[in-house]
């Protein structure tokens, strides 16, 4: 390993960056506007209403202590569907909006750095009931999916995109989260980018305790090709890229 490029890396985990920042130079502070919650979903795409909450009859209810306690990463999952309605929970669980304070700011159901929230949540749904096979981005605003392509070779796409982990082809539905830096950078400049990593981590374990009151297993997934992950979403791989995914199915129970 090279010494140097070593700790300039463990750098980056500490807070030598927000001292060398003059934060009365960041657009939030020079009077622009904040980035919009979400992207748009392109005109004439189809979207997806989701079921909303009211009791969630397909959400058992689960003890927090005994979720916690049984969190494992799954990598063998059933060959069942997921249901609408127990997708629309996931989605809400790991970026449903609470609140809403501004056209800029929203409370949700993960913390965020800032309450930035600067990251996109796309689906890879090969087995969704009520879906067609193909890749749908969540719109949090609305409870909407928005569908970004159909595909009928998307187990193929994920497992190239993963660098060949065969069982990310086997799971119904895949969470990619795809990081959208300039809203975090809006406030923080090039402290952004460390506080988007951990947001990012927030999302995913709310993902895995969620995951145990639909009877569903799943596993992060950190190594996986970016040029591949980034076309597969349909994002641009500068502004836009993919940081992090988990596949997401059925288990036995223990």
């Amino acid at each position: 390993m090279n010494p140097q490029a070593l700790q300039a890396y463990r750098n980056f985990l500490k807070d030598y960056i927000r001292q060398t920042i003059d934060f009365r130079n960041t657009h939030q502070s020079q009077g622009v506007p904040p980035p919009p919650l979400q992207n748009p979903c392109p005109q004439g795409a189809q979207r997806i209403a989701l079921p909303r909450g009211e009791g969630w009859p397909s959400v058992r209810q689960t003890d927090l202590v005994e979720a916690i306690n049984g969190r494992r990463s799954h990598r063998r999952f059933q060959q069942r569907k997921i249901s609408l309605e127990e997708l629309s929970f996931l989605l809400w669980a790991t970026q449903g909006i609470v609140d809403l304070l501004d056209s800029g700011t929203a409370f949700r159901t993960v913390p965020s750095a800032g309450c930035r929230h600067a990251l996109e949540s796309y689906l890879c749904a090969v087995h969704v009931d009520g879906l067609a096979e193909g890749v749908y981005r969540y719109l949090p605003l609305e409870h909407e999916l928005c569908c970004v392509r159909r595909t009928d070779h998307l187990k193929r796409e994920l497992v190239e995109g993963t660098l060949g982990q065969a069982f990310v082809g086997t799971a119904p539905v895949t969470f990619v989260w795809a990081a959208v830096p300039y809203r975090m950078e809006w406030r923080y400049d090039l402290a952004a980018h460390k506080v988007i990593a951990m947001d990012v981590g927030h999302v995913c374990q709310n993902l895995y305790l969620a995951c145990s009151a639909i009877g569903a297993g799943t596993c992060a997934v950190a190594a996986y090709h970016q040029e591949l992950m980034d076309q597969l979403v349909g994002v641009d791989g500068k502004d836009e890229f993919v940081l992090y995914l988990a596949p997401v199915g059925k288990i036995e129970r223990e």
